[in-house]
């Protein structure tokens, strides 16, 4: 089995056709072992090369609002037009208990 690491983007396309190709492939047989190692490399490639920073809570609920037309007031109906003003303001940290009133409250029909 000749596996070479992934160093570039062409690299890490060609792992993700053969990925694909083996896809499926059942444990312990040569494909399946290769196909464990290139996904391995694969992932490992992807968070060196796309790393993903932790999500901020206030840029979280800004994004959730944005996607979904949402206002300031809108939220402010949902938690409280004092709770709402200091969250966005960073004044204090989004609760529990708000977080689960807002969250399935923020999605539209």
């Amino acid at each position: 089995m000749h596996i070479r690491p992934i160093r570039t983007d062409e690299d890490h396309e060609t792992a993700l056709r053969e990925i694909e190709a083996l896809w499926g492939a059942e444990d312990g047989t040569e494909a399946g072992d290769r196909l464990d190692v290139l996904t391995t490399l694969a992932e490992t490639y992807e968070r060196q090369r796309w790393p993903i920073e932790p999500l901020d809570p206030v840029r979280a609920i800004e994004a959730a609002m944005e996607m979904n037309g949402y206002t300031r007031a809108e939220l402010a109906a949902l938690i409280g037009p004092s709770p709402a003003t200091e969250i966005l303001a960073r004044h204090r940290d989004l609760r529990l208990p708000e977080a689960f009133m807002t969250v399935p409250r923020m999605r539209r029909p």
